[in-house]
């Protein structure tokens, strides 16, 4: 059986091999036996192997935080999944011909959900999700202003905040961005930049925006709390700049502007199992009717890992690379 592993931490695409390991075997009760069809290269997952993200406590290490596959084999006890069933696959290992997980590991979802886009629902969708519902009490007619735009999280965003009558701000980092973002739904597209604040409210005037999401830290968090309104909240979910979160004294002091953390293993997988499937059930009805689907750039075998991560790493790309280990 083939999968990838990193024997230590450093650039993802040099330090990660395709290796032969011992096939997963039988399962054992309460286990499952996964056959992996398709599992997403994540931002988090590239943190991890350069050791910049909590990941595995000892390497060699398997990596691949999400993925979907088909149930293969199932142990005793094992309730509610049986073989042939589609499965969103929880655990963090899955770049990998199969998986051998518990079964409280999968989420059993619809069998004719997209693959690629089953393979990408595990942390974007429901991070987009989870800060639109969870730290301010969104308007019709509000606006929030996101960086990273191009991102997954940033199209969900878009196409979230759009259903609930919420106007986005997008900034990203180059103008060849604005054309597919607008077509995506965004309603404002902006390069970033120090003076964000007032270009943004020269095209919006004072209107109300009391969220911001930040995928960054650094100067760019700093740059969306200078366009929130009294009383905003930062939301920051990323470590794009490896810099730590920057506000200053006149947000906090003068405007009331709050700097929050969000981390999808405590806002959900460290929370109740009715609402881990609750909010997957929710995501995979939005994939089906499409309205919100993440951009794929390429699919690579796992033998082709070096170039897969290589292409994973470039800034300029149109979409999620995805591995597809058993095609």
């Amino acid at each position: 059986m083939k999968a990838i592993e990193f024997t230590h931490h450093g650039t993802p695409h040099r330090v990660c091999r395709c290796v032969d390991v011992e096939d997963v075997g039988y399962p054992e009760p309460g286990e499952i036996i996964v056959t992996v069809d398709a599992s997403a290269i994540n931002p988090a997952d590239l943190l991890i192997i350069e050791g910049r993200y909590p990941g595995p406590s000892q390497l060699p290490a398997r990596v691949g935080i999400e993925g979907t596959g088909r149930v293969e084999a199932t142990g005793s006890g094992v309730i509610g999944l049986a073989t042939g069933d589609r499965v969103l696959i929880l655990d963090r290992a899955n770049w990998a011909e199969k998986v051998r997980i518990e079964a409280s590991q999968a989420i059993k979802i619809p069998d004719d959900l997209d693959v690629l886009q089953a393979a990408m629902m595990k942390a974007n969708p429901p991070t987009a999700l989870l800060m639109l519902d969870e730290f301010v009490d969104l308007r019709s007619g509000d606006w929030i202003i996101q960086n990273a735009a191009n991102s997954a999280v940033g199209y969900h965003v878009i196409r979230l905040a759009r259903t609930r009558g919420v106007h986005t701000i997008n900034v990203v980092r180059r103008e060849t961005l604005f054309e597919p973002l607008s077509a995506a739904g965004a309603d404002l597209v902006v390069l970033e930049g120090d003076d964000l604040g007032e270009r943004v409210r020269a095209n919006i005037g004072n209107v109300r925006v009391p969220l911001a999401l930040d995928a960054a830290g650094g100067r760019s968090c700093l740059a969306l709390a200078d366009c929130l309104s009294d009383g905003g909240t930062v939301v920051n979910y990323g470590f794009l700049s490896g810099e730590p979160c920057m506000i200053t004294p006149h947000h906090t002091i003068l405007h009331d502007i709050r700097l929050q953390g969000f981390w999808l293993v405590r806002q959900l997988f460290q929370g109740p199992r009715v609402k881990i499937e609750s909010v997957y059930a929710d995501i995979a009805r939005l994939i089906s009717e499409g309205t919100i689907q993440a951009p794929v750039d390429a699919t690579y075998g796992l033998e082709e890992v070096a170039r897969a991560l290589k292409h994973a790493e470039r800034e300029r790309r149109s979409g999620k690379i995805v591995f597809t280990p058993n095609q």
